[in-house]
């Protein structure tokens, strides 16, 4: 499985390595929409979203994780985030990054978090 997302700057970077846990999600809206005259529920689907939480560990290396994401406080841009499981099936879309926290444990260890949403109006598609 392979990640990558942009920087700030357009430049996609694969930060596979410093990713210990992601998880998405592509939920859709739903209108329910029954009328008096139904015994069950009627709906409609709506806008689709895709969402994603990135959790690493902290590499200060140029191009790595750190790179990739410490501009997301300072920087509202849209980034090419492209989930890779396995070649060929891809799944890609425009996110807005809106967290990026770091946490030290009581052990030293120094963790990320990174949380993205749509930003582009188009929808994410499996390839």
């Amino acid at each position: 499985m392979t990640l990558a997302v942009d920087t700030s700057g357009g430049v996609a970077k694969t930060i596979s390595n410093d990713v210990v846990e992601i998880s998405w999600e592509t939920p859709r809206e739903e209108w329910e929409v029954t009328g008096l005259d139904k015994s069950a529920m009627e709906r409609i689907l709506l806008l689709a979203d895709f969402t994603v939480e990135i959790t690493g560990v902290v590499n200060a290396t140029a191009d790595f994780s750190h790179d990739v994401f410490k501009t997301v406080p300072s920087t509202a841009v849209a980034r090419t985030t492209t989930i890779t499981i396995p070649t060929p099936i891809v799944l890609a879309g425009e996110l807005l990054y809106h967290n990026y926290s770091l946490e030290r444990s009581d052990s030293g260890e120094l963790n990320y978090t990174a949380e993205g949403s749509l930003e582009s109006g188009t929808l994410p598609t499996w390839a």
